[in-house]
């Protein structure tokens, strides 16, 4: 099977598992799930899903093993296959609109221990096709390389992503020369290095990450998209639980009328289907109609979903005092006819923050001429400053439009 990328140009995915996995449902249902969630709302080329990244990702993880066997790392074709179907797979347990409604739906539960869930479904029906492609993407294969390339400060995953999202949203900033970076990696003690000739390619990956994330991920409007997003499904959530009606998809009811998370996975397996059978056009579909609940506050929030009418932002220096919190739910509920409690769907404050490197998660490592191995912090002018582990925090206050009524104080 020979895919057109758009980022990467001709995919050749090889015949047998991989192409059997990547028209499987459960894997081909990504291609209704958007990789950037509601973000389309600011950067409206960014349409693309959860499918095309995990194919670009697989690419990806077929050229680092490439690189890696053309510098005399030995690699089975077993390991191959397991690294580069591990990566295939890695993305299989994002719910609708990706991150963007993570804990909503599933809390307690991570969409990566999902992935291993439906992974470890797909295994059983392929006959333990699968065995060391899960053993890698849990970090128990021996070859502890083989996990960095699926998981780590420089893994396909990220690779992909930023390139892809890059290029959907229009952010240029954002291109980090994946195929650069993958030809400077190495091994070194079972460790992914990068050679010392990539140093400076790894500080503009690291600069174009923080961009992405600050022009993208945690752009102020996209923020407010998501909160809104996430309000709606809380509500509706919260009305199905009182035993009140609330339109939905029979795999969307199904997560409005329980409260699934850890504990609730443990005890049941039927939630697993009800969530494969969930992808974006449930939510989109439903907040459709919950325009027309009789639920002002539901109704509100669908409305202003669908039609873009997204929460005012302003940007707080210090969190907002408990007290001016209650006086700004108060307003809202005055101006807007629902009680203070309501208006907590409508007046609210959240916190997003960003680290240009930390040395406490795991390492880039630099591999110099000499043999020798330092962390990029160590091997970088760029990284010589106080940058470093430096947590960058930024607050927001966000609040229903009120034609300038609501008079918020920060």
């Amino acid at each position: 099977m020979i895919i057109n990328d758009p980022v990467h140009g001709f995919i050749e995915i090889g015949d047998g598992l991989a192409t059997w996995l990547v028209k499987h449902p459960v894997v081909f249902r990504l291609t209704r799930i958007r990789q950037l969630g509601p973000s389309y709302y600011v950067y409206p080329g960014g349409h693309h899903t959860r499918f095309e990244h995990s194919i670009g990702a697989h690419y990806l993880a077929c050229k680092a093993v490439e690189t890696l066997r053309a510098k005399g790392n030995y690699i089975s074709d077993e390991e191959a296959e397991g690294v580069e179907m591990a990566m295939l797979l890695h993305d299989i347990g994002h719910g609708p609109m990706s991150h963007a409604l993570e804990g909503v739906l599933v809390s307690g539960v991570s969409h990566e221990e999902i992935s291993l869930m439906l992974m470890q479904r797909l295994n059983a029906e392929s006959g333990g096709k699968l065995d060391l492609a899960i053993s890698i993407f849990k970090d128990e294969y021996p070859r502890r390389f083989l996990h960095e390339l699926i998981q780590s400060q420089l893994d396909m995953d990220r690779m992909d992503y930023l390139c892809r999202d890059s290029f959907f949203t229009g952010v240029r900033e954002g291109n980090i020369g994946a195929a650069r970076i993958i030809k400077m990696l190495n091994v070194k003690d079972d460790k992914l290095v990068v050679e010392w000739k990539g140093v400076y390619t790894i500080e503009n990956y690291l600069m174009s990450r923080r961009l992405m994330y600050w022009q993208v991920y945690l752009h102020k409007t996209v923020i407010a998209a998501q909160t809104l997003l996430c309000n709606a499904l809380r509500r509706a959530k919260q009305l199905a639980l009182r035993g009140e009606e609330i339109a939905a998809s029979p795999a969307l009811a199904y997560f409005l009328q329980h409260e699934v998370d850890d504990a609730f996975v443990k005890a049941h397996t039927e939630w697993l289907d009800a969530f494969v059978a969930l992808d974006d056009s449930d939510v989109v579909c439903a907040m459709k109609q919950w325009r027309h609940h009789p639920d002002k506050v539901l109704s509100t929030l669908a409305d202003d979903y669908i039609n873009r009418n997204l929460y005012k932002v302003a940007e707080t220096q210090q969190p907002v005092k408990a007290e001016q919190m209650a006086q700004m739910r108060s307003q809202m509920a005055q101006i807007m006819g629902i009680s203070p409690e309501e208006a907590r769907y409508f007046v609210m404050e959240e916190e997003v923050n960003q680290v240009l490197y930390s040395t406490k998660d795991d390492h880039i490592l630099i591999l110099f001429k000499d043999g020798t191995v330092h962390d990029i912090s160590e091997s970088s002018e760029l990284l010589e400053s106080e940058m470093v582990d430096k947590v960058c925090r930024r607050r927001f206050l966000f609040y229903q439009r009120t034609n300038g009524l609501f008079k918020p104080q920060t």
